[in-house]
């Protein structure tokens, strides 16, 4: 990769701006407040603050701004080119429904509206054949009518044009004279099945706006704290949902791969962390201050093309990770019966919990607080002090104003039951719904808030140690910082192999039909190597080969790796996923992918090094509604190898960690803190 002065990882996040750094061979941290009217300003502010007018650094960015802007419906008025009779695919959509005998369930609205769905008198054959072409004088009509809808930005997805795009290309410059992103379907995701490819050139379409004038905020910003002349201004580099980083320009280009961009750079670094511990199969548990993000990694990391954002699906490659609105900011209420409900709303960076000064509604953060499993003086290393006496007196008015007769205690301790049955619910959603036992893996836990509930849900889940590693605030910029640069290629081919004596001998493809398939890979190969060379990245650059392949009349595929037996593969593999498989049925080879990748560089490991002995302080702490002595510990005083006792509360910069009565931990040669998993020397607290 690039050898630049400093690499600098950043995520933004809901209430943080949390940046990596390796500084004289030692990772160095900084947590900013976000600035959420400006994401860009805190990152500008950072950077200042790190490098203080030194040389360029290189910048690995992992934002928020593609997810917020779908979730929130603040994208772009997008006008949708399709192919005549296909303008309403993206309504029509498919019949399976997500509850499907609830008869109130409304659909998500498409990001397009009706007016702004334009046909194109124009067909190509499955096979390519260009069977008609659209006039020049219809694409004058069209250009006219899609100008006085006024659109934004403008998608196009014409049937078939993942076999031949010539009347995509002719569409695109028909309308490129009106200076509009224009986002095409056959180079964003050149593959079959209209609905899901329409779905996704929409939603490109629909952040290109908005991504595009924050990564130019950006830009210019960090331009204006490092200069404008050649070589002073940092590079820009983006994280995707697949867990690789990106050139800014493809970022703006395909903000579409940018929508999981901070949650997966979380799951990178958390499995890298683990595996320095040696723990290979792991469930990332990422608790910030606005929504927590759980995912599981069983070895290595296996993207999905399967996924949805805010109901809608989405054809590319992503992490898969599953988020739920229950962070540190989450406000607590009481509904219209009474009950306890605790987000997904959240109290965010401005004005944030009560206890940070401003806010006037009960959080997450707030309860922790109150319960003394999070210290006024020790918060952000001292750096910023909570006021518990705020928090107390402004709780304390709000539950008489709700004519509750709960103590603050009892009110903080049933806010923390809740928000941890909400995380506990989405654990079970990315391991036992999808038939894994959570008894056989270990939680990872990080974010600010991670380590103050992971012993508490791994308890609940039957999961046996939990490791919150170094720097666990900012374990998703750790991530970003070590992410391999990635690209994604794909195309739909759909080639039959009939069984036969090569089939049933394990010996899939004849030499012919394997050729073709290699013949398409080199194609894709040619194009990763243009795009690594052109963003000027140095190393070896790996290639990870696969197919999508199903049986003929299945509606859906598995993936395999791509060889010349891909068909036994595909026969294990349905066998291990639905408990059957028939070598004598024809196969179809549906869709090829391509990986792309050159490794990124992980720092040098040092073992840790306990700080001056220091004699533990201790505080009472709330333990299933009971006050408890507890050790209040700082982290860096920890002796690597000995083992320790809870209860105890362990203290840094970037996050606190709760552990129960009579639980075990310890620092291991990882420099991660792994508890519930004893056979070390025992030291009390």
């Amino acid at each position: 990769m690039r050898d630049p002065i400093l690499r600098i990882a950043v995520d933004t996040g809901g209430t943080f701006t949390d940046c990596i750094w390796v500084e004289e061979g030692r990772v160095r941290m900084l947590k900013v407040f976000s600035t959420p009217a400006d994401p860009s300003q805190a990152i500008a502010d950072a950077l200042g603050r790190i490098t203080s007018g030194g040389g360029a650094p290189l910048l690995l960015h992992g934002t928020t701004v593609g997810t917020n802007t779908v979730l929130q419906r603040r994208g772009a008025r997008v006008a949708l080119v399709t192919t005549a009779g296909f303008e309403d695919v993206i309504e029509i959509g498919r019949q399976a429904r997500p509850r499907l005998y609830d008869f109130f369930f409304d659909r998500v609205p498409p990001l397009v509206e009706g007016a702004l769905r334009f046909g194109v008198e124009e067909r190509t054959g499955p096979e390519g054949q260009i069977l008609k072409q659209p006039s020049g004088e219809q694409l004058q009509r069209l250009a006219a009518s899609v100008a006085a809808g006024r659109p934004e930005a403008i998608a196009i997805s014409l049937l078939f044009s993942f076999a031949n795009a010539a009347n995509e290309l002719m569409v695109a410059e028909a309308l490129g004279s009106y200076g509009l992103p224009i986002s095409i379907s056959h180079r964003i995701v050149p593959e079959f099945r209209e609905y899901e490819r329409t779905s996704t050139v929409v939603m490109n379409a629909y952040l290109q706006p908005a991504m595009g004038k924050y990564l130019r905020r950006l830009w210019e910003g960090i331009g204006e704290r490092h200069g404008s002349r050649p070589g002073s201004r940092p590079s820009v580099f983006v994280m995707q949902s697949s867990g690789g980083i990106t050139s800014l320009e493809a970022a703006a280009r395909e903000p579409v791969r940018t929508v999981l961009s901070g949650p997966a750079g979380g799951v990178v670094g958390a499995s890298t962390m683990a595996r320095r511990s040696g723990f290979q199969r792991v469930i990332t548990f990422d608790m910030g201050g606005t929504s927590t993000d759980v995912a599981l990694v069983d070895g290595e990391l296996h993207p999905s093309t399967e996924g949805e954002i805010a109901g809608l699906p989405v054809r590319i490659p992503m992490l898969d990770i599953h988020t739920v609105g229950a962070g540190g900011g989450s406000i607590a209420r009481f509904d219209l019966g009474g009950a306890l409900r605790v987000g997904p709303e959240s109290a965010g960076a401005d004005p944030g919990p009560i206890c940070y000064g401003k806010g006037r509604e009960p959080t997450v953060s707030d309860a922790n607080l109150l319960l003394g499993r999070m210290r006024a003086d020790r918060f952000l290393g001292g750096e910023f002090r909570l006021d518990a006496d705020r928090a107390r007196g402004v709780i304390q008015r709000w539950l008489e104003e709700q004519r509750q007769r709960l103590s603050v205690e009892e009110f903080a301790a049933g806010v923390i039951r809740v928000v941890n049955t909400t995380m506990e619910k989405a654990i079970r959603v990315v391991s036992i719904e999808r038939g894994h036992d959570p008894r056989e893996f270990t939680l990872v836990a990080f974010g600010g808030a991670g380590g103050l509930h992971a012993c508490e849900l791994a308890a609940a889940l039957g999961i046996p140690r939990v490791i919150v590693p170094a720097w666990p605030g900012a374990i998703s910029a750790y991530g970003i910082l070590v992410s391999d640069v990635v690209k994604d290629y794909s195309r739909t081919v759909l080639r039959r192999v009939k069984p036969g004596a090569q089939a049933r001998a394990g010996q899939s493809l004849s030499q012919k039909e394997f050729s073709d398939l290699r013949l398409e890979f080199e194609t894709l190969r040619r194009s990763a190597k243009a795009e690594f060379d052109g963003e000027g990245w140095r190393g070896k650059i790996e290639f990870r080969t696969s197919a999508d392949v199903r049986y003929r009349g299945q509606g859906f595929e598995l993936n395999v790796p791509f060889a010349r037996n891909v068909c036994e593969s595909f026969h294990q593999e349905h066998q291990r996923r639905y408990g059957y498989s028939s070598r004598d049925r024809e196969l179809e080879v549906v869709t090829l992918r391509l990986r792309a990748r050159i490794r990124g560089r992980e720092p040098s490991r040092r073992r840790p090094v306990a700080s001056a002995k220091a004699a533990p302080e201790h505080a009472p702490v709330y333990f299933s509604g009971k006050a408890r002595r507890t050790a209040i510990l700082a982290r860096e005083s920890l002796s690597p190898g000995r083992n320790y006792y809870g209860p105890a509360v362990v203290t840094e910069y970037s996050g606190t960690t709760v552990v129960p009565p009579g639980m075990p931990f310890h620092v291991d040669s990882g420099s991660n803190l792994v508890i519930g998993l004893a056979g070390m020397r025992t030291t009390a607290v």
